[in-house]
């Protein structure tokens, strides 16, 4: 699907926020990693095989650079997230993560005196062109945010057709295509009865996968995560991550994360930046076990960061 795809739907820019879901067991490897050997956390046993077939488009970042004034944020970074896969972005707070997301769906450019320069393509289209629909390239990469963020005055079955509604998306059965977004997003057993509830009813992990309903709803491309899982406990997170795993099935997905051992266990590849510079990108297993760059290898380790 292309931003001018009539399937898909902006989605309106929230408050970041995130959650946690996780087991005993896995909750304990989430301890911070300070003189943990990288190799001790490079292989999951949670991540599932890349799909064989490609179903998503990837994107390409060629010398993207951010500003906020005149303020440097993002220097020259080029990077491919490969479709049908997982890329997490990891790295110290400030080091440009949640910017360089976010210039992808270009959400960077509301905020006043910031701006982005460099080509991002989203299989072949770049969605910088001046001649590209700013909305329509929203509807195409969705957004997931850090906080969980139903809209309030709406019941569940109204916060997952929002975005279907606001596009008026043509032919399509509401009630079929918000149930399948829920079962989707691993929420509809837990709701199929209570759909005409307020959406801030439901705990915090279960209202930011109702989020991840809302952004699916509509059939985007891409899904963007930035830290979609730091305001949830443990079983929330584990929900999370296993959705993030079924998810990449359709969708290609980018997820923001200080949870190393969250990106040991569910990305392909793991990109490390630092200053607002892409230090390094490479498979999962080796920016934990083998790093090419000695300072990937003090982060992850808990060196610094």
């Amino acid at each position: 699907m292309t931003p001018d795809d009539q399937r898909a739907t902006p989605l309106p820019a929230p408050p970041d926020s995130d959650m946690t879901d996780r087991t005993p067991d896995r909750s304990s490897q989430d301890a911070p990693v300070g003189g943990v050997a990288a190799h001790e956390i490079a292989v999951s046993t949670d991540r599932r095989p890349v799909p064989q077939e490609i179903t998503a488009p990837g994107i390409r970042l060629n010398d993207v650079n951010a500003y906020y004034g005149d303020t440097h944020a993002i220097k020259g970074v080029s990077l491919h997230y490969a479709p049908n896969q997982v890329t997490a972005m990891i790295g110290p707070s400030g080091c440009g993560k949640s910017t360089l997301v976010r210039c992808i769906n270009r959400m960077h450019e509301e905020i006043p005196g910031a701006h982005a320069e460099g080509e991002i393509l989203l299989d072949d289209l770049d969605i910088n062109a001046s001649d590209v629909d700013v909305v329509a390239v929203r509807r195409a990469i969705g957004m997931v945010f850090q906080k969980p963020n139903p809209f309030p005055t709406m019941s569940i079955f109204d916060n997952v057709a929002a975005g279907l509604r606001l596009s008026g998306a043509k032919g399509v059965d509401l009630r079929e295509r918000v149930e399948r977004s829920l079962i989707g997003a691993g929420l509809w057993e837990e709701v199929k009865d209570r759909l005409s509830r307020p959406g801030v009813g439901l705990s915090g992990g279960q209202q930011q996968r109702l989020c991840i309903a809302r952004t699916i709803a509509v059939e985007p491309d891409v899904i963007l995560m930035d830290e979609p899982c730091s305001a949830l406990d443990p079983i929330a997170t584990l929900k999370i991550e296993d959705l993030i795993q079924d998810l990449k099935q359709h969708y290609t997905i980018v997820i923001v994360t200080h949870n190393m051992q969250q990106a040991a266990r569910v990305a392909d590849t793991t990109a490390f930046m630092l200053m607002g510079e892409l230090v390094e990108h490479a498979p999962t297993e080796k920016i934990f076990s083998n790093p090419g760059d000695s300072r990937t290898e003090e982060y992850v380790t808990g060196k610094f960061g």
